[in-house]
């Protein structure tokens, strides 16, 4: 029992992929609607998506970092 506090991690060290690539879809999917409305608004939904999954990858790994930051330094 001396040693069981330092086996132990802190729940925020710790890495979770499943929520990781949850928040990259979320991103994505969030940029792309909102590509999608903006498209619409121009005239052409499908480029306005296409744009806004294109803006949404940078955007979706920049969250992951920003959430696991403590993870990856």
């Amino acid at each position: 029992m001396l040693f069981s506090r330092r086996v132990q991690a802190s729940p925020r060290d710790s890495f979770q992929p499943v929520a990781a690539g949850g928040l990259l879809i979320c991103a994505v999917g969030v940029c792309a609607g909102a590509g999608a409305l903006a498209g619409w608004a121009a005239g052409s939904t499908g480029l306005g998506a296409l744009g806004g999954v294109v803006v949404g990858i940078p955007v979706g790994v920049a969250t992951v970092y920003r959430r696991f930051r403590g993870y990856f330094t």
